[in-house]
């Protein structure tokens, strides 16, 4: 649930925007893009979100589909256009971002009326965002979503914060303690992680959220690698070096595989190690959306998985759920 939008991407590297001559245009949207990274294992996925009534919605409505993720919950809002993204691309970590989402982006405007409430318990995976809680009505949908869920298993905040989308960095912190006390895992690098608990250290943040009843932290911390801890384990694993092209999608490429990997019950170390991984070959890539990789992609790297699940496997086809 959460953000979708166009990426307007630069097909020139290392000049500024008013120097580009050509771009892409490519399905963004952090939320939108978990949800094409987890159809590209197979994964049933669905995104609850919205556009605008414009060539631009209609464009993302179609290419959601074309990259295997369910629409039906993607809502249209007649008074608002489709936000578009820029950004500028100077590898290997210079990658600033331009959203037009003013007055209000649709995926904001949704409301607990939107949503289907009843799916959204039964999901085995809900995903959602440190955005949608900036903005009303979609910050009420939210805490109504996180209600019918109950704290289920694997109900994940992301916890993407971006400061141009807040009046201030205090409003956020309250808003995301309110939501910490509605899901079981959390996600993010240790700037987003010191906004949500006020600590950058990767060990300290994992333990103060562990201490607000989440079940699973993880703390993204990019050329160090990656730190998760449960109540009875930690676990830490070193980055996959690669040539980068476009940070800007690793993330969200981290949280497909993420989502891969919880319910295929995968042990922790091979999660985070095949969930870095994933990040870093989108990393490699111009794109977010179309650059999520197979799962052949990546145990070409990590190999599978030794304590595979029964329903684990390499092959996208065979690993699909009917569980949104």
């Amino acid at each position: 649930m959460g953000r979708i939008g166009v990426d307007i991407y630069p097909l020139q590297d290392g000049v500024g925007l008013a120097e580009v001559a050509t771009f892409g245009k490519y399905l963004g949207g952090s939320a939108s893009n978990v949800a094409v990274a987890a159809a590209r294992y197979g994964l049933d996925s669905a995104v609850i979100t919205a556009t605008g009534d414009d060539p631009f919605g209609r464009y993302l409505k179609a290419e959601l589909t074309r990259l295997g993720v369910d629409n039906r919950f993607v809502g249209t809002d007649p008074e608002h256009n489709t936000p578009v993204t820029f950004c500028e691309i100077f590898p290997p970590d210079d990658f600033p971002l331009y959203f037009y989402r003013d007055p209000i982006a649709p995926d904001l405007t949704i409301t607990e009326a939107d949503l289907d409430l009843a799916a959204i318990a039964q999901a085995r995976i809900f995903w959602a965002t440190v955005t949608g809680l900036s903005r009303e009505p979609s910050r009420t949908a939210h805490h109504a979503a996180w209600q019918a869920r109950g704290r289920a298993e694997h109900t994940i905040l992301d916890l993407d914060y971006r400061p141009m989308f807040w009046s201030d960095p205090a409003t956020a912190t309250a808003e995301v303690g309110r939501a910490l006390e509605h899901v079981t895992v959390a996600v993010g690098n240790r700037e987003e992680c010191e906004i949500a608990v006020g600590e950058t250290d990767p060990d300290r943040a994992a333990d103060a959220l562990l201490e607000r009843g989440i079940e699973l932290a993880i703390v993204k911390q990019g050329p160090k690698g990656v730190l998760a801890k449960t109540a009875s384990e930690r676990v830490e694993v070193p980055p996959y070096p690669v040539d980068v092209v476009n940070g800007l999608g690793a993330g969200d490429g981290f949280g497909g595989a993420l989502c891969f990997g919880l319910l295929a019950g995968w042990d922790l170390d091979y999660l985070l190690r095949f969930a870095n991984v994933a990040g870093a070959i989108v990393a490699t890539r111009r794109e977010c959306s179309t650059a999520m990789p197979t799962t052949a992609e990546v145990t070409d790297v990590v190999g599978t998985s030794p304590t595979a699940s029964a329903n684990d496997t390499t092959t996208p086809a065979a690993a699909t759920s009917k569980d949104r």
